[in-house]
């Protein structure tokens, strides 16, 4: 049975489209993180497109990392496993390029009415329920970032009254239905205050890699999507840098 596209405002490619109502039955949970997809040929059919649009949309759900392609298994949707929220958003490396993992230390948990600065920073109602998370994250051995997290309470009920795990990215997919799809980060160079430099065993105003992140949900676009998170990540950088790569 065929099941029609989606109607859609102005001109999209049919890969777009078809990418578009994959990612809608990801939403949706139609498709759950860890599941099998069907082939490219039977989606084809199932949409009444060919099997070359198909391949392109998955092509790009895959570069996105939405969906995993396992050689010889077939395409799966990629689960937010420890290895996977580390190393997607986390980039931070050693000075030859090498991954560090890092170990998390919660200092402070709590819950309390939006500020002017969270309110606008993640979209919401003044006054509106926060939780609040500060910590430190080790890199071999040593504290190296001084994190402050905030995130809407009303999308994580009870996460402020459990111990957290050192990748939130995951608990926030496992236990509330919330897939980081995207992030966007503004860094700056800031000079360490009090609590940064006490817990990171510098002195007051060294020199700090500042990383201003605000986490998007799969759903969100920057048109509609309401922001599940604000991280504000004080990095001490002299055995570290921050690394990506441009294609």
């Amino acid at each position: 049975m065929t099941t029609p596209l989606p109607s859609l405002p102005g001109f999209k490619p049919l890969y777009q489209q078809v990418k578009d109502l994959l990612i809608g039955r990801l939403i949706g949970g139609y498709w759950k993180p860890g599941d099998l997809l069907p082939s490219e040929m039977q989606l084809a059919e199932e949409l009444g497109v060919s099997q070359g649009t198909v391949r392109k949309a998955l092509d790009e759900m895959t570069a996105g990392n939405l969906l995993v392609r396992r050689q010889g298994r077939g395409t799966y949707v990629a689960e937010h496993d420890q290895e996977h929220a580390l190393f997607h958003f986390f980039k931070l490396t050693d000075r030859a390029g090498g991954p560090l993992v890092p170990e998390s230390r919660v200092l402070r948990l709590s819950r309390g009415p939006a500020k002017a600065a969270e309110a606008g920073r993640l979209q919401l109602a003044p006054q509106e329920e926060v939780i609040r998370i500060a910590r430190v994250r080790t890199l071999a051995g040593r504290p190296a970032i001084f994190e402050r997290i905030v995130l809407p309470a009303a999308l994580f009920p009870g996460l402020d009254e459990r111990a957290l795990p050192n990748t939130l990215y995951t608990l926030y997919a496992r236990d509330y239905g919330i897939t980081i799809g995207r992030a966007e980060e503004r860094l700056t160079a800031v000079a360490a205050g009090a609590e940064a430099a006490r817990h990171l065993g510098l002195a007051r105003d060294a020199p700090l890699l500042a990383i201003d992140r605000i986490a998007r949900a799969l759903d969100a676009t920057p048109a509609s999507g309401r922001p599940v998170e604000w991280r504000v990540s004080l990095c001490d950088t002299r055995d570290q840098v921050y690394s990506v790569t441009l294609a």
